[in-house]
């Protein structure tokens, strides 16, 4: 069953989010990265925000990621 965009942008952070609450900040931004790759309208959406979202991880601002994670739309 295929997702629609929204759908798929849901599932993504939810997943995100789960990485990010255990304190995982790196992994909750691959799987970020990762599955905003998966979907086909959501491939270019990231592109120029990633090395923001890397930003917040090599900080080791939890906070900022999670409004980064959040903020797609």
């Amino acid at each position: 069953m295929t997702m629609t965009r929204d759908e798929h942008l849901a599932w993504a952070k939810r997943r995100a989010l789960k990485y990010l609450d255990a304190g995982d900040l790196l992994e909750a931004f691959t799987s970020m990265g990762s599955d905003l790759h998966k979907h086909a309208d959501l491939r270019g959406i990231g592109r120029l925000m990633f090395p923001l979202g890397m930003l917040h991880v090599t900080n080791g601002d939890a906070r900022e990621l999670r409004r980064w994670i959040e903020g797609f739309n």
